[in-house]
Order: structure tokens, then C-alpha cells, then sequence
């Protein structure tokens, strides 16, 4: 574990000087982070970097002799050791995972890197746009936060959590002015990631796009939310709007008033939705009964769950 996270946050520290320090990461990569807007003090912030096209970590890595074991990643066999930041070709020569993407590292809660998450820059149909870290002994994408390292104290502070979807959802929003947010790397919502968040807070906010998309990635996971005790609130952004495009528009000032206007509680969010859906077919409205009874039957707290009984039945 230890030599896995010192190859990290050697990958890292590399990451961020072709990033500041050489003519392809300043023209490819930094012109690409401030056309998106920005700031300096937020790409140090997030640690942001740059594996390129032409240099090769791999090669920096064997001359400073690090292991090749732990730069390449068993994914065969469990307790899959090495961090995959480099890849072997048949031939068994060495390449870089992530060459030609921006690279956002994902930070333990106590600031160590645990992988990765590169973005390409020049479009490729052959592969995809983000790639991640392995599977591993310190990674594992389904049970880490982007950005909770950095929110942690402003979760405490403010008593509360936005939990989005993407790590550009995240900065732009820190950027704007609101600290307490975290993503959960597009991925549905897994029960290590809630109780990771419930140790710092117990009000979530889920804020999503308002397509279908952002609707259903909103009902994912609500369910295991209200069997820990969390509560959950909803905030659909306007159509075509999404956190990162809505906090580069609007100061941190307009967006919480946003959020204060059109949040819901999240068992009025699933009724109001599947009342919707079901319209008048009795059937339709039996099943969206049952579905909404099964969510409030988890809640722990038995008055939560006799006020929401009442609210709901008042609703329908």
C-alpha cells in the first residue's frame, strides 16, 4: 500500500510539472483548463495535471527505480497490486495509461492520491473520454468522492453537502464560491460513497441536470440514502444547464438562491415524478404507491416516516 501511494503521488507531483513546466502542457492542456475558466489558484487547488503525448512517465520512473510492478496494476488477481499508471504492450514494452489527457487525482480523505481521472484532449472515437485508475489495493472508483479532501471542512462548517456528478461539476462550483461539494464520478451511488459522506454531514443535496438523465441519476441510490438516516434533497438545474455550465454563468450568491428556491424534499422529489408518469392508470398509480411506501418503510426515524406517510397521502 505504502509503495503504491509513493508511485501516486510521484505520477502526481509529475502530472502537475507538464502541466506548469513544458511548452505542451502549457499550449494543450493549461489553454484548455482556463478556455473552460479557470483559475490558477483552483487547478493548484485540485492539484490538476497533464500526462503527455511525447514525454513518458514510464521512463522517469525506471531511472528514479521505481518497481515496475507497482507502476503496472495485477488486474487478475486480487488484492490487485500496482496503481496502473502505466500499461505493457504485448511486446513488453512500457507505455503511459493516461498520455495526452488532463489529469485530476482522486485524494484519500487524509489528502493522499489514490488514482486518477484523465480527461483526453484530442478527440478519439477509438477511445473513451475519461479514463480512470484501475481497480486496486487503494482505488477503487465505486467507493471514492472527488473533491472530498478539499470539502471536508466546509461540509462540518456548513452543516450540509452538494453532491453532483462530474470532478468539473465540483471545481467550477468551488470556483464560484461554494465549498461544500463533492461528485460522485458519474457513477450510481454506492453505500461505502453515502456512509463516507454521512461521517461529515446528514443533510445531502443532490444537485443534477434537469434532462431525463439528471431525473433518473436523481432517483438512483435514494433509497440506500434514506436506510442510512440521510436527508436528502433535490435540485434540478434548468433544462440544458448543468452544475459546471450553471456556476460559470452565475456567482456563488445566485446559485445557492437558486438552490433555496427549487430544492425538494426527496420522497416529494419520487412522488411528484412517478404521480407524473403514472397519470390516471389505476394500475400505474397502485405500483407508484408501493414504490414510494417501500422508500419512506427504510427510513429509520419513526416520525420522520409518519410525517412523510402524511405528506405523501395529503399529495395523492
Amino acid at each position: 500500500r505504502e509503495s503504491m501511494f509513493i508511485v501516486n503521488d510521484f505520477a502526481n507531483k509529475w502530472f502537475h510539472d507538464q502541466l506548469w513546466n513544458t511548452p505542451e502542457g502549457t499550449a494543450v492542456a493549461m489553454s484548455y483548463l482556463r478556455q473552460r475558466g479557470l483559475r490558477e489558484d483552483i487547478i493548484r487547488k485540485f492539484q490538476i495535471g497533464y500526462s503527455p503525448e511525447k514525454a513518458a512517465l514510464w521512463e522517469v520512473a525506471k531511472k528514479k527505480g521505481f518497481q515496475e510492478k507497482y507502476l503496472l496494476n495485477d488486474s487478475q488477481n486480487p488484492p490487485y497490486i500496482g496503481t496502473g499508471v502505466c500499461g505493457k504492450s504485448e511486446n513488453g514494452k512500457l507505455y503511459d495509461r493516461f498520455r495526452g489527457r488532463v489529469m485530476f487525482p482522486f485524494l484519500s480523505v487524509s489528502g493522499k492520491v489514490v488514482g486518477f481521472s484523465g480527461r483526453l484532449m484530442v478527440k478519439n472515437d477509438k477511445v473513451g473520454k475519461y479514463v480512470n485508475s484501475p481497480t486496486s489495493l487503494i482505488y477503487e472508483k465505486h467507493n471514492e468522492l472527488f473533491g472530498l479532501c478539499q470539502a471536508k471542512q466546509a461540509i462540518s462548517k456548513n452543516g450540509s453537502c452538494y453532491l453532483v456528478e462530474g470532478q468539473m461539476d465540483v471545481i467550477q462550483l468551488v470556483q464560484s464560491g461554494i465549498e461544500n461539494v463533492v461528485a460522485s464520478g458519474g457513477t450510481a451511488l454506492t453505500i461505502h460513497q453515502i456512509r463516507l459522506l454521512h461521517r461529515f454531514t446528514e443533510n445531502i443535496t443532490l444537485l443534477y441536470d434537469g434532462d431525463k438523465a439528471g431525473i433518473k441519476a436523481a432517483l438512483r441510490g435514494i433509497d440506500m440514502m434514506l436506510e442510512e438516516g440521510v436527508n436528502v434533497k433535490v435540485v434540478l438545474l434548468p433544462e440544458g444547464e448543468d452544475p459546471d455550465s450553471f456556476a460559470r454563468k452565475h456567482d456563488a450568491t445566485e446559485v445557492l438562491a437558486y438552490i433555496q428556491q427549487h430544492q425538494t424534499d426527496v420522497i416529494r422529489f419520487k412522488t411528484q415524478r412517478l404521480s407524473a408518469e403514472a397519470g390516471n392508470d389505476p394500475m400505474k398509480r397502485a405500483d407508484m404507491i408501493n414504490q414510494i411506501v417501500q422508500s419512506i418503510a427504510i427510513i429509520p426515524d419513526i416520525i420522520k416516516r409518519q410525517e412523510y406517510i402524511k405528506d405523501c397521502a395529503t399529495f395523492l
